[in-house]
């Protein structure tokens, strides 16, 4: 199953997430973006005006991030923070799941926090597990939480904090994801490589920040 340059571009959110982004840096992102067709791009949620300048017309969907990169917020300032963006355009949100509470076993308070946020909008919600904080059995159990309480995908991680995918946490998720929820891999995919091996695990998406020196690999 190799990995064409049209697949990966098509599945893969470009992220534009860094604060020192510029916005020469974010207008350059952008634009290269929609001139090869990522199928996405993950932008922080005070510059999606510039987003949907930029990409009006194009195929390429706004994304953003909610409760980023932490997840330590409170759910009524996650939801208002997703109400915001998709009234500005994001059509897709990256939610950071709480992970503190998920690590105490707080399990409803996990699932209430994604709900919450998943009936905030009609945006695809991603949630965002940071495995490198979990064991293998909370990676199975926050993708089976979360499949429950409806996201569109599950994710690995915001590429904040050291690790992230990797072909052993896609399958889990693969394995334990409901139906119909999607495994998107984030964090520590630097290479052609990286991506080939977490797609052959079962990821669907992948958010890459490197697309343009992985595209040089093709």
């Amino acid at each position: 199953m190799k990995l064409t340059r049209d697949v990966f571009l098509k599945n893969n959110d470009h992220s534009l997430l860094k604060p020192t982004l510029t916005m020469t840096d974010l207008r350059e992102g952008l634009e290269f973006a929609a001139e090869v067709g990522c199928g996405a791009v993950c932008i922080s949620p005070h510059r999606l005006d510039l987003a949907r300048e930029i990409l009006a017309g194009t195929d390429v969907h706004i994304a953003t991030v909610i409760g980023f990169p932490t997840g330590c917020h409170a759910t009524e300032a996650k939801v208002a923070e997703a109400k915001i963006a998709y009234e500005q355009g994001a059509v897709e949100l990256d939610m950071v799941m709480d992970i503190g509470a998920m690590l105490s076993g707080e399990e409803a308070k996990v699932h209430d926090d994604i709900a919450a946020v998943v009936q905030a909008t009609p945006g695809a919600v991603k949630v965002i597990f940071e495995v490198a904080y979990l064991s293998n059995e909370q990676i199975v159990r926050a993708t089976e939480i979360a499949s429950d309480a409806g996201v569109a995908f599950v994710k690995t991680a915001t590429g904040f904090v050291p690790g992230g995918a990797t072909p052993e946490n896609i399958a889990l998720m693969k394995g334990a994801a409901g139906p119909g929820v999607k495994v998107k891999a984030s964090g520590g995919l630097s290479n052609l490589a990286d991506v080939q091996a977490v797609y052959e695990a079962g990821a669907q998406r992948w958010g890459i920040s490197r697309t343009k020196q992985i595209l040089a690999e093709f």
